[in-house]
């Protein structure tokens, strides 16, 4: 089984250092703002959208009825929120190149 790499915060601050001549410090504060903006965005119920790569959706889940697995009760699940992420086909196009 091959070991999946994870591309992580400090990963992209160093493409990001590379790249722009930034300190990882600077590029590190620009990568946390993105993903603030992005998560209040998705915290406000709003839908974010970025072109070429994909967009992120909040749903709204009511609440129904479940069972619990290990002893088949019913049991309620609560209404909750969740977002998904839709790749777009310009991501779906690049990841499926060099398969």
């Amino acid at each position: 089984m091959t070991k999946v790499k994870t591309l992580t915060r400090s990963d992209i601050a160093d493409a990001i250092t590379a790249e722009f001549q930034v300190t990882k410090f600077e590029a590190l504060e620009f990568i946390h703002e993105v993903l603030s903006e992005i998560g209040e965005a998705l915290v406000d119920g709003e839908d974010v959208k970025i072109t070429g790569f994909g967009t992120f959706k909040v749903h709204n889940k009511k609440e129904r009825m479940g069972r619990n697995p290990k002893t088949k009760e019913p049991a309620v699940i609560s209404a909750r929120r969740t977002v998904s992420f839709r790749a777009s086909p310009i991501l779906k196009k690049k990841v499926n190149e060099n398969f």
